[in-house]
């Protein structure tokens, strides 16, 4: 059964667009619920991203933090991709909203309960690595022997070492807490496909394409646009540039002209689809879900 109180599509959609803080009480009443849940099925799965960072510098919920990030590893501790179907019926039996998602890398369980998003990402190992978004690979040696950690009054499961695994996907300073700007830290440790960054040409079909324009709605040449993971290209007299997307999905952007850059980490792209990139004065840093379609 699925409830309408912030347990439905339309607040899933809120919470990537506008990507509100958590109510840390909720937050935690919902993790230890998601343990209970995951433990009676079975289940092992570990705390990661920024709810692992908060669970091991602070020992807390991160307050400005917009959702929860749990884990597993499809082929580890026995969990496979039958069991991604298993666990979303689960939370759905008990008043969570959930919309499977599936890509090369990963199977992500987005799930809603009082207007607060769990996200459950199943990872596939690939040249003994797992790909954390927006594009950056962690060993995948960090997973198989969890440590188990006391965290909000209950045990959890991290990766081991959890400091290491923190380095490889925040960086160097992830002792160091922001509320902005960790998203370049994690930008920087993604490396581009081979794409030539010269490389302006729109033609042909599929891949998607993207224009830039600037506050005042003129067409930018030669703006710099990075794809993260896929690689960089450079727009034409018209502002625009093909960005060789390799799938439909959610991608970090990093929109680079003049005097201006713009930090993209949260777009949902589709490869027929042509986006329009208008920059804003007042905010160069934070905004989600930033481009329109044309």
């Amino acid at each position: 059964m699925v409830s309408s109180h912030g347990a439905d599509e339309a607040a899933l959609e809120r919470s990537y667009s506008v990507a509100p803080p958590v109510e840390v009480a909720i937050a935690e009443g919902l993790l230890r619920e998601a343990k209970q849940i995951m433990d009676q099925l079975g289940v092992v799965f570990f705390l990661r991203q920024g709810t692992c960072l908060g669970a091991i510098r602070d020992q807390g919920i991160i307050p400005w933090d917009d959702d929860l990030d749990i884990g597993s590893i499809i082929g580890l501790h026995g969990v496979t991709e039958k069991t991604v179907d298993t666990v979303a019926s689960a939370f759905s039996e008990q008043g969570y909203f959930a919309r499977i998602e599936r890509n090369d890398h990963y199977t992500n369980v987005s799930m809603m309960k009082s207007s607060t998003r769990i996200d459950w990402t199943c990872y596939r190992i690939v040249d003994h690595s797992i790909v954390h978004y927006p594009g950056v690979r962690i060993p995948a040696r960090l997973f198989t022997r969890l440590k188990e950690i006391d965290f909000i009054g209950a045990k959890f499961l991290v990766p081991n070492p959890p400091e290491e695994y923190l380095r490889h996907k925040y960086g160097a300073a992830w002792r160091t807490p922001k509320k902005t700007g960790f998203e370049q830290d994690v930008l920087n440790l993604v490396a581009d496909g081979p794409r030539d960054v010269s490389s302006n040409n729109t033609s042909g079909n599929g891949g998607g394409k993207l224009r830039v324009l600037d506050h005042e709605s003129n067409p930018i040449f030669d703006a710099e646009v990075r794809v993260a993971g896929v690689g960089r290209s450079r727009t034409n007299k018209l502002g625009y540039t093909k960005l060789n997307l390799p799938s439909d999905d959610w991608y970090a952007l990093v929109i680079k002209y003049d005097n201006h850059e713009e930090v993209l980490y949260q777009e949902k792209l589709t490869r027929d689809q042509t986006y329009i990139y208008r920059a804003d004065p007042a905010a160069v840093s934070g905004r989600l879900c930033v481009l329109s379609t044309a």
